[in-house]
């Protein structure tokens, strides 16, 4: 049986998660960011190129350094006794900014991510490992990640959505 991705963040689902029919999400954020993305994919393809090739050929917005921008993933687990948490965080933001990340949530996980049961045993070893190999893997820099178009999509959308909602309903919010 082939693991489910979430179809927001990419994520692999292991327990549990949300399904809307076709499509799988890792939490219910990521199913409600699922409807922005459906929106998404009705933007006009010409200005969402625009911008994915804007971001991804521009300055990094953490460094300000030269790109190429992506959008990098990084794993981190804590763990205090009998609670454990982890995550995958995302950043947009250059190669060496993404790796540092990388490094810096591997080296948390070592150090704060065994000390839970069960879970900071098992988790630790897993996100430390991910991310070693998002640093033996890197993106291709030639190309935006399929990950940096959803994160730019899912911007644009967002705004259009905040800009045809009437201005009442703005006010609320």
């Amino acid at each position: 049986m082939a693991m489910k991705k979430c179809m927001t963040c990419g994520t692999t689902i292991l327990l549990g998660g949300k399904s809307d029919g076709e499509s799988h999400y890792c939490s219910t954020r990521c199913q409600q960011q699922g409807v922005l993305l459906k929106h998404s994919r009705q933007l006009p393809a010409a200005e969402v190129e625009q911008k994915i090739m804007s971001i991804h050929q521009g300055l990094c917005p953490k460094c300000h350094g030269s790109g190429p921008v992506d959008l990098h993933v990084s794993h981190r687990v804590w763990s205090a006794l009998y609670v454990t948490s982890w995550q995958s965080r995302q950043q947009m933001c250059c190669t060496s900014c993404g790796n540092r990340n990388k490094l810096g949530d591997a080296a948390f996980s070592l150090l704060l991510g065994w000390w839970g049961i069960p879970w900071g045993l098992v988790m630790t070893p897993i996100q430390i490992g991910k991310n070693l190999v998002g640093l033996a893997r890197p993106l291709d820099s030639s190309r935006p990640s399929l990950r940096l178009e959803n994160a730019v999509r899912m911007q644009m959308a967002a705004a259009s959505l905040a800009n045809a909602a009437p201005p009442t309903a703005r006010k609320a919010a």
